[in-house]
């Protein structure tokens, strides 16, 4: 991975004041790459197998509701974090993620940092606690959605 990548992990508010050496052991499982408007990330009921760190764009989440489609639940900007399906058995999406606009992301082999999480239980225990609030945030913003959607 090169300095700039390595540059783009410290500076991702997701990874923010995760020591050099944490960095160092994520990094190699780590790469930047762009999703195009319309394009999906991943689909629900599809084993998961990544994550990403939005550097730019939007990605929309999506529910699959039977009767009324895919129903957007969330969407995620920059700085934000897109993935938490890899983490938790049975590794499979829970929702559908489309690109909303152009996405510039730092994609990570959810496998890879599991094996490391696992190896490494002080960086196991970080990037839970870590993906713990994210779905605090999610769970808040469905709650939200689900009021907005029903108190018409």
């Amino acid at each position: 991975m090169s300095a700039d990548t390595m540059g783009y992990l410290a500076d991702h508010p997701f990874l923010a004041g995760l020591p050099e050496a944490a960095l160092e052991q994520l990094a190699p499982h780590a790469r930047l790459v762009v999703h195009h408007t319309g394009r999906p990330l991943f689909r629900q009921g599809d084993r998961a197998t990544r994550f990403w760190l939005i550097r730019s764009g939007r990605v929309s989440l999506e529910f699959e509701v039977q009767g009324r489609g895919d129903v957007v639940i969330d969407q995620i900007g920059a700085g934000g974090v897109v993935g938490w399906s890899w983490l938790f058995p049975p590794y499979r999406w829970q929702f559908s993620g489309m690109a909303a606009e152009l996405v510039h992301s730092i994609e990570f082999d959810g496998g890879a940092v599991r094996r490391l999480c696992d190896e490494d239980p002080a960086l196991g225990y970080e990037v839970t606690k870590r993906f713990a609030a994210v779905l605090a945030g999610r769970v808040r913003s469905a709650r939200l959605r689900l009021v907005e959607v029903y108190a018409y």
